[in-house]
């Protein structure tokens, strides 16, 4: 396999490795690269895209640790989304010593109770209308990776409280990274793989959370508390899954994250 894409952002300063969610969203992660560029060199990474062999969290994980190897002599902080939050905290359980820390926006969910309370969610915000397109999508749109992209567009509002912008940045839409990196998440929770190996983080994660975000954050958390030893959650009430995108919490969003990883460094 030959080595991923890496975009890279200031000159100077600690090393911040940012990883996107999805699975296969790459690129939505740049303007929260762009604001960190000024104090650290900031390390964005487009996952793998899918079309070789299945994508699974251990191929992920293997181009982190290549990215981080080939940039860092020493520890990294990790700051990922959603999906992108479960990796990084993969990450730093299978390579503590390279994880100085890690930050957890948005993070996904490791067990069944979590994952039924954020379908319930959704499905109570959505209208009628929004349904029925959702459905007329499937039906009518035959290309996957596009159906993929017009879900995720109709979804955001949902996913959101007050949004500066609907622009993501998606580089791309996956769906097959999507679909066989997601399976393989789910089945190693189902083996006990995960989070039961987070016991091995020694690195500090920090979980920062949107109220209006469909994923639980308060029972994700307490998921993880069981076994992440150096655990701190913050909740923005008006705030969805994207921080940086938010009205409300914007500004507090980078002042958190900005603060937290210089303590780090």
């Amino acid at each position: 396999m030959g080595a991923i894409p890496v975009r890279e952002y200031g000159s100077t300063g600690p090393i911040v490795v940012l990883v996107h969610g999805g699975p296969g969203a790459p690129g939505y992660m740049a303007p929260v690269a762009r604001e960190l560029a000024s104090e650290f060199r900031v390390l964005e990474p487009l996952q793998r895209a899918s079309g070789g062999e299945s994508l699974t969290v251990a191929v992920h994980l293997a181009d982190l640790s290549g990215v981080v190897e080939s940039y860092a002599d020493g520890p990294v902080s990790l700051v990922g989304s959603s999906w992108g939050a479960m990796l990084a905290l993969a990450y730093a359980a299978a390579q503590p010593a390279r994880a100085r820390g890690v930050v957890a926006i948005g993070c996904g969910t490791f067990d069944e109770a979590s994952r039924s309370l954020y379908k319930q969610t959704l499905n109570d915000r959505m209208s009628a209308e929004l349904q029925e397109e959702l459905r007329r999508i499937e039906t009518s749109v035959a290309d996957p990776d596009e159906r993929l992209r017009r879900r995720a567009e109709l979804l955001l509002p949902v996913y959101s409280y007050r949004l500066m912008s609907s622009d993501l940045e998606m580089e791309a839409v996956d769906a097959r990274s999507n679909q066989e990196t997601w399976a393989d998440m789910l089945r190693l929770q189902e083996q006990g793989i995960y989070p039961q190996a987070f016991r091995s983080i020694e690195a500090p994660v920090l979980m920062l959370h949107g109220a209006r975000d469909p994923h639980p954050g308060r029972q994700i958390s307490a998921s993880l508390a069981r076994y992440v030893r150096r655990l701190e959650y913050q909740e923005w009430e008006e705030c969805g899954h994207y921080p940086w995108l938010e009205r409300e919490v914007r500004t507090s969003f980078f002042a958190r994250l900005s603060s937290q990883l210089r303590e780090w460094s």
